[in-house]
């Protein structure tokens, strides 16, 4: 049986790369002219835009519609491209910075990873986009990535110490692994078995408000310095 999933995880993370390569250009967001005392900019890949479910079922609506019932004026972004990469990430940083966030939530290096491409290159993007992030007075909230194991356990071991490593190093605010209790279940994923489906958003909004709150908190602090 642990077989057969390995196997299954090695398609299903070749059926992501093929299907995130064609990826359109980030365009500009139109949000609503609204009042709101807090930006959040939820930036990262499919993962994050939400592919395969309506805008308003992805983590980011979700997470915007929670902290509002709880009283917050925030307005949460959804700044996710499919098929990205942290170099794109990093690239099209000046456009995020045009939102003003407060927050950014950072979801990003999955396809880095399905694509074998150098973990000290995904390392150095990562951090040159916290260290743009922080010198803005942005609060940020890392949201780890795991990688399979069919590159080999050198290749995702040297992965997977990237976002706890960074996090400890800049000092933030950590979620272990995004798609904590949704990867691999066929009941919380579209049928590519990769991407969560409204369920599994639900969970993964669920599982980084904590985060998202604590962010709240240190942004408020340092706004009454």
């Amino acid at each position: 049986m642990k077989m057969e999933i390995f196997l299954a995880l090695i398609v299903v993370f070749g059926f992501l790369v093929a299907s995130c390569r064609d990826a359109p250009e980030p365009q500009t967001i139109e949000t609503e002219q609204e009042t709101a005392s807090l930006t959040i900019a939820a930036v990262g890949d499919s993962l994050t835009a939400g592919y395969g479910v309506a805008e308003s079922e992805a983590y980011p609506a979700l997470v915007e519609t929670a902290l509002r019932a709880e009283g917050m004026q925030v307005q949460v972004v959804n700044a996710g491209v499919s098929g990205e990469t942290t170099s794109g990430t990093l690239a099209r940083l000046d456009w995020v910075l045009t939102l003003a966030p407060d927050i950014v939530i950072l979801e990003t290096g999955a396809n880095d990873g399905l694509r074998g491409l150098d973990p000290a290159m995904v390392r150095d993007n990562l951090r040159q986009i916290v260290d743009i992030l922080q010198g803005k007075d942005i609060v940020v909230v890392l949201a780890g990535m795991k990688m399979v194991w069919n590159l080999g356990p050198a290749y995702t071991g040297e992965f997977n110490r990237i976002y706890p490593d960074l996090a400890a190093e800049k000092e933030l605010i950590f979620m272990p692994f995004f798609l904590q209790g949704v990867a691999t279940d066929p009941a919380l994923n579209l049928d590519d078995g990769i991407h969560p489906n409204p369920a599994g958003y639900r969970i993964i909004a669920g599982n980084i408000l904590p985060f998202v709150r604590e962010a709240i908190a240190v942004a408020g602090s340092n706004a009454t310095r």
